[in-house]
């Protein structure tokens, strides 16, 4: 692939990945290891130093636009760092082979998640007001160890796990959920990256033209998502998923 074409796949992943909450790594590992042949160690690293970069564009938009709960963000965002850790540890032992049935079987998982998130989309009614706003902080602080563990270990972004646990239990609004989600994930990322960069896991041109591409597709996606029902997006990148999620398996 080009220069142009890895900016142009950057772009689309960024601006979708931020409209809909996800870091974009659920669509750029399984086109680095069915497109470009990838090693999964290699997959892995140059997709999360992607994730990275968008997250941190989307955050910068969302701080902008005063959407990101800070009392949440910075605890979820200190319980990743752990689990992001361990994962970029763990992440050297896997063989192409386990690496594609458990890629496959979580895309599977994922594609139900963002399918049921489509159909019974929560519409936001009541305003939100942070300095009123009560959450299970234990239930929040052990989901997000979890999200930095899969973020690293897959090099995916944990938003499509972490947006649904916010909102559905955790109440948090919608947009709301969406932006502190993107926060968490910038801070699990970038000590996931540093690990895997240390191991040598990152193609660091491959990883600089996407991420470039997806920090400018990311201020897209923030816009869009003040106006845009995502729904139908959703329910496309749900079908996109079990595919891919089909396909790796099968190989």
């Amino acid at each position: 692939m080009t220069i142009l074409s890895f900016i142009l796949l950057g772009f689309a992943v960024g601006t979708f990945g931020t409209l809909v909450g996800i870091g974009g790594g659920v669509i750029l590992v399984p086109i680095f290891l069915l497109v470009l042949h990838y090693t999964p160690q290699h997959a892995i690293g140059t997709s999360l130093a992607v994730v990275f970069f968008n997250a941190l564009s989307g955050t910068f938009a969302y701080i902008r636009q005063k959407r990101i709960y800070y009392d949440a963000a910075f605890r979820f965002s200190l319980a990743t760092i752990p689990g992001s850790l361990a994962g970029s540890y763990l992440a050297g032992y896997f063989t192409s082979k386990t690496f594609s049935i458990t890629f496959g079987l979580l895309l599977a998982v994922l594609a139900i998640i963002m399918f049921l998130r489509s159909v019974f989309q929560r519409v936001d009614e009541k305003p939100f007001h942070p300095d009123r706003f009560i959450y299970n902080r234990t239930l929040g602080v052990g989901v997000s160890f979890l999200v930095g563990f899969i973020s690293s270990i897959l090099g995916i972004g944990g938003g499509v796990i972490h947006v649904p646990v916010l909102i559905y239990l955790l109440s948090f609004p919608t947009h709301i959920a969406t932006a502190t989600s993107h926060f968490v994930l910038a801070v699990s990322t970038l000590f996931g990256v540093i690990s895997h960069f240390i191991a040598g896991n990152i193609l660091l041109g491959p990883a600089l033209a996407i991420s470039f591409g997806a920090t400018c597709g990311a201020q897209l996606g923030a816009r869009l998502s003040i106006k845009a029902n995502s729904n139908i997006i959703q329910l496309l990148l749900a079908l996109a998923l079990a595919a891919l999620g089909i396909r790796l398996f099968i190989s």
